[in-house]
């Protein structure tokens, strides 16, 4: 399809130049021209995506409404001469068309096989012409085409003489008509939406988690709300955040993009704040209180709207008091800039307002309050600075920046504080574009009393809620002694050690007390309606099996009266008192066989009530008062048909074992829907990687490509396939090559699939990151270089080969992020593991590195993966936390007490403060004791009646108290003999026999052995 120019815009915006030009003399703004005969416009190839818009590209954008690289204007009194390629040549033909005020010629040059037209020596010689021509001087062109035209210009007999006119370009350009203010109002409403939707809320959640992540990081998760890239490369924007946005209904997602990379900024930042535009957020980890410096612009439809805010996380009275005076201060300036103000006058009226109220401020001001923006994003001829003298015009658009520089806190480290938004020029004051999160109620953040050390012990201190930030390992003594007014410092430096831990850990206690008063409320609420039932619904039910629907399903083998195993109907037939009885298999027990002198005897024990141990004790029965049959004994001098019966009955029973077991642990695995497959267009592949669960054959890479609703594996002969849908994935893991040997893309699923024959819970891609094929004998290098300059070189590289794995996998990873959201329309992320806040243990048999995600307590190096979601743990048990022992160990309980708890051994002890600081700033309560708990037992008993359990104290009282004995005092009293019996996980078999003997006293076991024929009725679970 042709693209159709606005002809009548550009033939409107053709005479406001033209007239502008002719009366340049009598008008300042475009006296850079009034002796111009000519103005050269020169574009050459399209400049980087990391570089800002040139003047050049602003204004032909402005004039044409497109970007025409390679195309050269040369604007004459009495017409307007464009060379261009052949192709640039039918769009730009309906100039002529809009009623232009002059004439428009246009040259078309050769294509590259044919040969050389006379369009470019025209061009020359009618440049050549002229004595004087206006043009954009400090701009350098670069291009096939620029090269041909400097090379042509150089031959030519005379040259005319360059003047600037990048100041009357800006004039031009500088008052916005109704189309651009629409574009404008846009950019301006998308970035207060991203700023309000998303940024801030993410920010408050990295600092109430005290995530640890990079502003870096923090910058990319911004611009992935947008997506990026064209055509077969893009993205989809995050509706989630742009749907709560005004007037964003109809906006054209392919003309939005970002002005530069959002800035972040906060103490932690190495190279110190940086109030300009050109900053760049850096790799440091954010931190978690101080100043935050916001920054963010978007452009749409290539117009331009900025703004910028400052967060202060525990401000000082001086903080509050600056930031207080920048909002007064953008209030007074939106009334003082208007129509025909100076830019000098602003600037200057904004410093007198700094004079006034704090004059210690004034060397800290900005040196420039803002800039004229629009399609270029810093228009420097309409600079808000004290030197300029250019008047504001209604309908300029500014970029409105007031801030403070090189401040001091009250420990002597520098600060910044800025406000920025985008405004409008009206006729009596300005108005403001971007607008949110500016009050004090949205960007001051106070910290509760409890997180400083109260001097009167005696006034009762209000517990806080929110979640207290972590001490610092090196700090300084919080409370210093003081001595006639002066501070003292304490005795020794383990004394100023000791008493940041002891700070610490009365946070930890405060915060855990909370957390187990919540956790206590929640218990009690969510089990009262089901009370002491809600256990036994979800336990074992009865269960009734049938071997045949008659007598005559009886197999011809029962007619001889002789035991017979009927394999098809899993049936034992046993002769009765000259009947024929079926038994089915789940009835049968086991069977023993024994030899007796001449006789051997054959033992068949049944399911009944009241067994003394075994998986099967707790087997409910439909009637467990009836009488059962404890076991029969047959008696036979055929010794070997009795091995062959023993034999038959105990591999059935296996049989059925084994598969009941395979249906069990099939129950959840799920039958996903059809994968629809990307029509039109190429989907984004990440190519040459590995899959676990691993498929079948050798083991070869293959390919991920993401379609419409989810991902498909191909293995490199296209023989397999896996298929994983957007709705099955509950977590989305990047855990890159650093420090490890593979880069990974780790996938926890909601619900198992099949992969072959095996169920799996997560499906991981990798690729490795060590490169083993170069030759370590020597080489041509080894010739010409001695020492270690090659191992240097290597090291380099390998580095360099990390990093763009690094940055492959994790592009791809944010993709599928995106097209999950955009197939689901809920958010989904990518979690990076925090290395740093990693620990050793062994959640299986290994001893692995267990790193903690946002969401997630993860292990994907090797399988067995481990993947815990953090917020379906109820509480974490420390058990084995001695002085004498090395390790410890950590137990989670779920908040589905159906699942078992989950065992990570062999924790080091010197973690011990680690685990427990992450812990608590995630919000999971936790208990501490000096022993292990056997937590089969104890979750029994919590199953068969939740609400008695936390009616009696729940977790507080079972796990609250500090070592073994205070749990046991203060347990209920239902847990309370378990505990004394089963601390340590050797006293199992205790337990067994104590429940054995408590079942024999509350229920009447009559076992009969006897012969008779009758129908037995029995069950199993």
């Amino acid at each position: 399809m042709q693209v159709q120019l606005n002809k009548q815009l550009i033939g409107s915006r053709l005479k406001n130049v033209y007239d502008g030009w002719r009366n340049a003399s009598q008008n300042d703004e475009y006296g850079s021209i009034a002796d111009a005969e000519a103005l050269l416009l020169l574009s050459g190839d399209p400049a980087g995506e990391d570089e800002p818009v040139r003047k050049g590209t602003a204004f032909q954008t402005w004039l044409l409404g497109y970007e025409f690289p390679s195309t050269l204007l040369l604007f004459q009194k009495d017409k307007l001469l464009i060379l261009c390629s052949a192709s640039k040549a039918k769009f730009l033909h309906q100039i002529k068309e809009g009623n232009p005020p002059v004439p428009v010629e246009i040259l078309v040059q050769a294509k590259a096989k044919e040969p050389p037209s006379d369009a470019l020596p025209k061009f020359v010689e009618a440049y050549t012409s002229f004595k004087r021509v206006g043009s954009l001087v400090k701009e350098a062109c670069t291009g096939k085409l620029m090269t041909e035209w400097e090379q042509g210009v150089s031959k030519a007999d005379k040259k005319p003489e360059l003047v600037d006119m990048a100041p009357a370009l800006s004039a031009f350009m500088a008052v916005k008509d109704e189309e651009e203010m629409k574009c404008i109002r846009t950019a301006a409403n998308l970035t207060s939406t991203l700023l309000v939707h998303h940024i801030v809320l993410k920010l408050e959640m990295i600092l109430d988690k005290e995530a640890k992540i990079t502003h870096e990081q923090f910058a990319t998760q911004i611009e992935a709300r947008l997506g990026s890239g064209e055509g077969e490369v893009a993205k989809g924007p995050d509706m989630k955040v742009w749907s709560k946005g005004r007037g964003l209904n109809d906006v054209d997602w392919a003309s939005t993009e970002f002005c530069y990379s959002p800035i972040i900024q906060s103490r932690s930042t190495t190279t110190g704040y940086d109030l300009r535009s050109t900053a760049e957020s850096s790799s440091d980890t954010i931190a978690h209180k101080g100043v935050f410096l916001i920054a963010v612009g978007m452009r749409y439809k290539g117009y331009c709207a900025n703004l910028g805010r400052s967060i202060i996380v525990d401000p000082s009275k001086e903080q509050e008091a600056i930031y207080n005076l920048l909002l007064s201060m953008q209030s007074e300036m939106l009334r003082e800039i208007k129509d025909g103000v100076s830019a000098r006058e602003v600037y200057q009226r904004a410093l007198d307002i700094v004079k006034k109220e704090k004059p210690e401020l004034e060397k800290n001001f900005v040196k420039n309050a803002g800039f004229g923006t629009g399609v270029e994003f810093r228009d420097s001829a309409y600079l808000l600075s004290s030197k300029n003298s250019k008047h504001l015009k209604t309908d300029m658009v500014l970029n409105l920046s007031l801030g403070f520089s090189d401040l001091l806190d009250d420990n002597g480290k520098k600060y910044a504080l800025h406000i920025v938004d985008t405004i409008r020029v009206g006729a009596d004051r300005s108005t403001l574009l971007t607008e949110g999160a500016k009050s004090t109620k949205d960007t001051l953040f106070f910290l509760n009393p409890e997180n400083e050390i109260e001097v009167e012990e005696d006034k009762p201190s209000k517990p806080s809620k929110k979640a207290p930030v972590k001490p610092l390992v090196n700090g300084s003594p919080i409370k210093n002694k003081t001595v006639g007014g002066k501070v003292l410092r304490n005795k020794t430096r383990s004394a100023a050690q000791e008493e940041v831990l002891m700070t610490a850990a009365a946070k930890i206690k405060d915060h855990q007390q909370q957390l187990h008063e919540g956790l206590q409320s929640a218990g009690l609420a969510k089990y009262s309606e089901g009370a002491s039932g809600g256990g036994e619904k979800e336990g074992k039910t009865w269960k009734r099996f049938q071997s045949y629907k008659g007598e005559s399903a009886l197999p011809r083998e029962v007619e001889s009266l002789r035991i017979s195993v009927d394999r098809k109907a899993q049936t034992i037939v046993l002769p009765v008192h000259g009947f024929a009885v079926p038994f089915h298999i789940n009835t049968i027990k086991n069977v023993s066989k024994n030899d007796e002198g001449d006789y051997t005897y054959l033992r068949i024990n049944f399911q009944t009530p009241g067994q003394l141990a075994g998986k099967k004790d707790d087997t409910p029965f439909e009637d467990p008062d009836s009488t059962f049959i404890r076991s029969v004994t047959y008696r036979s001098s055929d010794g070997h048909r009795f091995d062959t019966i023993s034999k038959q009955i105990t591999d059935l029973k296996k049989e059925v074992n084994k598969r009941e077991q395979q249906k069990k642990e099939m129950a959840d695995v799920i039958e996903q829907d059809v994968l629809l497959e990307i029509k039109g267009r190429r989907a984004h592949k990440l190519p040459e990687v590995f899959v676990r669960p691993a498929l079948d054959g050798k083991r070869l890479p293959g390919e991920v490509e993401i379609h419409q609703n989810g991902l498909r594996y191909q293995s490199p002969m296209g023989s397999q396939k896996i298929d994983v849908l957007f709705t099955n994935i509950k977590h989305l893991f990047f855990q890159p090559c650093d420090k490890e040997l593979m880069v990974i893309v780790h996938i926890h699923l909601k619900a198992p699939i099949m992969i072959g024959k095996k169920k799996a819970h997560d499906i991981q891609f990798f690729r490795e990151a060590s490169d083993v094929q170069f030759d370590e004998t020597g080489n041509r290098k080894r010739k010409h270089r001695y020492g270690d300059e090659d191992e240097i070189e290597m090291e380099q590289q390998e580095r360099k080969r990390r990093q763009m794995l690094n940055k492959e996998f994790k592009l791809f990873a944010e993709r599928v992020a995106e097209a999950a959201s955009t197939s689901m329309g809920e958010t989904l992320e990518v979690d990076i593991p925090f290395r740093e806040l990693s620990f050793e243990g062994v959640p299986f048999r290994t001893n692995v590195r267990l790193q903690p995600t946002t969401e997630c307590l993860v292990h994907l190096i090797d399988p067995p993966f481990l993947v815990v979601t953090l917020n379906e743990i109820e509480i974490a048990s420390l058990e084995r936390v001695q002085f004498s022992l090395k390790q410890f160990d950590l137990v989670l309980i779920f908040k589905d007490f159906t699942k078992a708890p989950l065992h990570i051994n062999s924790i080091p002890s010197g973690q011990l403060d680690d685990v427990k600081n992450w812990l608590d700033s995630v919000d999971i309560p936790l208990g501490e004791g000096p022993v292990n708990l056997n937590w089969g037992p104890i979750m029994k008993t919590i199953n068969e009646s939740p609400y008695d359990f936390f009616q009696q104290g729940g977790w507080r009282s079972f796990l609250g108290g500090g070592d073994a004995d205070t749990r046991v005092r203060t347990a209920n009293p239902s847990l309370r003999q378990i505990l004394k019996n089963c601390s340590l996980r050797r006293a199992a078999p205790m337990l067994a026999s104590m429940t054995a003997q408590m079942r024999a006293m509350t229920q009447e076991v009559v076992p009969v052995m006897m012969m008779i024929a009758m129908t037995v009725t029995t069950g199993k679970s």
